[in-house]
């Protein structure tokens, strides 16, 4: 009897509880109204669209100076090619035994080496060949840590991040730049004194209507990644094809510091990529077209090394997100710099940073085409190069700058995209306070800024 009664009794706690909880689950459901398209106004005085390389120095300076300063980025994260691109080692700083791009880029880099409880090279060194070991001076940074840094320090220079957004409409309007984005469930118009381009590609400058130019045959993309489970020294070469062993090596490197004082490149990130002829990330179809190349490339590649005497157990240990892509469009400028600017290191009464890198132009299934500067040598960027030709209130920074497709190749490294663009964020910021478009700016007064926020102006 007392189990009867025990039964009816929990069954009965069983049916009040559900009932007391159904009635309070679905009195919290509720039907959803239809999602809208949320449309947003925003005014600022500098938009920088881009925060890659040379965008996230830009905007911090413009900051710094005291304008409203906008930054807005398709992707999900500050830094461009040293982050999503995954090319850790920005560089070249140091050139001759001394440096030669300082400021807000060198800033971002130093505190990046120094949190992360990295080494930097011994600058002071010049050995005989300097310029073709040019590799012994570049600066190994964390590349999670730099991301972490570069927002952080956008912020604190009152900058408006906006992520996932993307330029749809750019028209100017009386004086002023009127831009449409796109984002995700958003729409915003944006009026802005100031354009800075460092979408690396020259695509606001064409959406604005300024000529851009672009080789037949670009130089191709490489997608980063990291390879383990083997031991290069122990693997017998002579059984692996030779095409195979540059990749096997460059992932098996260990910095040599302690015994060679020059130091070992990459000195402490092990790496490997895979090239994609005519990456292009312009839009988003090119783009998507890059990475899935880039991806299917590398799955290739490890099938093949899989098949080799002691690569039977390879893995992938890191992948980059993104191809990172060296060549597109870049602006026809008010100043075109050529190849023999570059490599006699020509000064410019209007120079506003340096730049030191060979000439150095990837080519599909073909060695990589180099010149070397001389000793003492040093190439200079001349603000008219920053500027569309008969452009207003416009600006680009980065590997779009004005310049032939051989000096392109050395300018596009991340510490010359850095000193353009604190070169471009001063501009910038002066043309909104004086309400002028940059071209008109005394140059003067722009390189005492930007020797005043701790960058090097050729002399």
């Amino acid at each position: 009897m007392d189990k009867i009664e025990r039964r009816s009794i929990l069954k009965s706690l069983g049916a009040i509880s559900i009932g007391a909880v159904g009635p309070a689950l679905s009195k919290g459901e509720v039907f959803a109204k239809p999602y809208q398209l949320q449309k947003k106004e925003l005014e600022t005085d500098v938009l920088v669209i881009g925060g890659g390389t040379a965008g996230v120095i830009a905007a911090i300076q413009a900051g710094r100076l005291g304008v409203r300063t906008t930054v807005i980025e398709s992707g999900s994260q500050l830094g461009g090619t040293t982050t999503t691109g995954g090319v850790v080692f920005p560089g070249i700083f140091h050139a001759w035994g001394k440096q030669i791009i300082a400021g807000i880029g060198w800033e971002l880099v130093h505190d990046c080496v120094q949190m992360d409880g990295g080494d930097f090279p011994n600058f002071s060194i010049i050995p005989n060949n300097t310029t073709i070991r040019h590799w012994r001076h570049q600066v190994a940074v964390n590349g999670f840590l730099y991301t972490l840094l570069a927002e952080e320090k956008c912020k604190d220079a009152g900058i408006n991040i906006k992520y996932y957004q993307s330029p749809t409409e750019v028209t100017f309007k009386k004086g002023k730049w009127f831009v449409k984005t796109m984002g995700k469930g958003t729409q915003t118009d944006i009026i802005c004194k100031q354009i800075i381009d460092c979408t690396g590609n020259a695509f606001v400058a064409s959406l604005a209507g300024y000529d851009v130019l672009r080789e037949a045959d670009t130089q191709p993309g490489s997608l980063i990644f990291r390879i383990s489970g083997y031991d290069y020294d122990s693997l017998d070469l002579d059984q692996i094809p030779k095409k195979f062993h540059s990749e096997l090596r460059r992932n098996m490197i260990i910095s040599r510091k302690n015994d060679d004082p020059d130091g070992t490149f990459p000195p402490n990130v092990p790496y490997g990529y895979v090239y994609v002829p005519g990456a292009d990330s312009t839009t988003a179809d090119t783009h998507t077209l890059a990475n899935m190349q880039g991806r299917s490339n590398l799955l290739k590649l490890l099938r093949e090394l899989r098949e080799q005497p002691g690569c039977e157990n390879i893995r992938i240990a890191d992948l980059q997100t993104e191809t990172a892509v060296r060549e597109t469009y870049r602006i026809d400028g008010e100043y075109k710099i050529t190849h023999d600017d570059y490599v006699s290191g020509k000064v410019f009464q209007d120079s506003v940073s340096h730049s030191f890198y060979p000439i150095d132009l990837h080519r599909e299934g073909k060695s990589i085409y180099q010149e070397f500067l001389k000793e003492d040598v040093v190439a200079c960027i001349p603000l008219r190069a920053l500027i569309p030709k008969s452009s207003d209130n416009f600006l680009v920074a980065g590997r779009c700058v004005s310049s032939d497709r051989l000096a392109n190749s050395a300018l596009r490294v991340q510490a010359s995209c850095m000193g353009m663009g604190q070169a471009a964020g001063v501009a910038a910021a002066l043309a909104c306070k004086k309400d002028v478009t940059p071209l008109k700016l005394p140059v003067s007064e722009v390189q005492q800024v930007i020797e005043e926020h701790g960058g090097i102006v050729p002399r």
